[in-house]
């Protein structure tokens, strides 16, 4: 029998899943990655009273990830999770996804490198694997919610379910959730949006969980030491073909190895020098753009790296009130660790956008640098500041191109 929840976090209260549902009578099912913040959200509702059940996805690699630190969802990390499920005495069940991750979170990740985008496959797999077929398989166990470890805060409002900034702004995970749907907020719950990392911790601690001192994954799990370019060229051979590197006047400068190992606003490792740009005075180069259909690394001065105009797609908008055409005031952030930047937003098509996939415009009240295809620009209620804590998500979309 566990030891009863300790008093560490005074002004923390765990929501109720189910209003005027009794917890013995609420099925949770809760993601377990076998790290220290989705084992705490075990604990917290197993604390409760409530009915949980644990689940571990088998992402990738099978057996050859066991030794790895700083992952996710493979080897040591199912054995972790499974630990914590015996000492919580609730079931536990590891489902093997790998072949869904690799088509729709590992492929996707090659071919939007090959497409010269530098993507997300932490969104993709929120998107795709963890709220698609996870929650469907939730429901098919009959639970009432399905819970994750994630720094954002779910609340009701007036219109339903809100998607909100996590209190502990350095953990704040909102940023990877805004292809999170309405219909799927209703049925999620984020405990660990209102606690700070430490406290997450000391729960662990208190409750004697093994996983309490463990590091939190740091890499993208399907990328050994960060080398994602060998990964992309396993996948995607063809886009690791050689090519130009070529000023934005038109001069070519120097050759590159794959347009994979290149970002929009890099400036170091481009094999250049900046007097190949025009003498000892010249400016230092960056990488402007990526053009794969002629395996084209385009660079250019600082200068030409600020953008003003982002065009999106499949919007996924969690507004009370429509997208239109009309622009929109809101606060946006176009990279995960970047800053709160003043915008307003539209729909780009005759229609409207309310929760469906479609396409937007967000015009920046000043330029931005670095600004890349395949990644996303999330929108933030400016009503309440949008960086600061428990700040509302409006949605966001896939960074598909720019402008000045």
């Amino acid at each position: 029998m566990m030891p009863a929840l300790p008093d560490i976090a005074p002004d923390f209260t765990l929501p109720t899943v189910i209003a005027g549902k009794a917890p013995a009578d609420t099925r949770v099912v809760v993601a377990m990655s076998g790290g220290v913040d989705s084992s705490v959200t075990a604990a917290l509702y197993a604390q409760a009273g409530y009915d949980v059940v644990g689940i571990t996805l088998q992402l990738y690699d099978h057996g050859a990830a066991v030794k790895r630190k700083g992952a996710c969802c493979a080897g040591q990390d199912i054995h972790d999770a499974r630990r914590v499920a015996e000492k919580l005495d609730i079931p536990h069940y590891v489902l093997d996804y790998e072949g869904r991750f690799q088509d729709s979170v590992m492929l996707d990740f090659a071919d939007a490198y090959a497409r010269g985008e530098t993507p997300i496959p932490c969104v993709r797999c929120n998107e795709r694997v963890k709220f698609r077929d996870l929650l469907a398989t939730a429901r098919d166990l009959g639970a009432d919610a399905l819970a994750t470890g994630h720094y954002v805060q779910r609340f009701e409002g007036a219109g339903g379910a809100e998607l909100h900034r996590a209190v502990d702004d350095s953990r704040d995970q909102s940023y990877f959730m805004f292809t999170t749907t309405p219909e799927q907020l209703e049925f999620l719950r984020f405990p660990l949006g209102g606690l700070p990392k430490d406290e997450t911790r000391a729960i662990a601690q208190r409750l004697g969980l093994e996983v309490a001192a463990k590091p939190d994954s740091q890499d993208i799990c399907f990328v050994p030491d960060g080398k994602y370019a060998a990964v992309v060229e396993r996948l995607r051979p063809e886009a690791a073909e050689p090519g130009d590197i070529v000023h934005l006047d038109g001069r070519v400068l120097g050759r590159h190895d794959g347009i994979i190992r290149y970002t929009i606003g890099q400036r170091r490792g481009l094999g250049i020098s900046d007097t190949d740009a025009g003498g000892e005075n010249a400016e230092p180069l960056f990488v402007v753009r990526l053009d794969p259909a002629r395996r084209q690394v385009i660079v250019g001065p600082r200068s030409a790296l600020g953008v003003t105009d982002i065009m999106l797609s499949d919007v996924n908008w969690l507004g009370d009130t429509p997208l239109s055409a009309n622009p929109l005031p809101v606060l946006v952030k176009v990279r995960s660790t970047g800053r709160v930047l003043k915008a307003v937003v539209a729909a780009s098509d005759s229609g409207t956008v309310s929760a469906v996939k479609s396409g937007a415009v967000v015009s920046l009240a000043e330029p931005e640098e670095g600004v890349s295809p395949g990644q996303a620009c999330v929108f933030y209620d400016p009503a309440d500041g949008g960086a600061g804590p428990a700040s509302r998500v409006l949605g966001g979309g896939w960074i598909r191109g720019t402008a000045r």
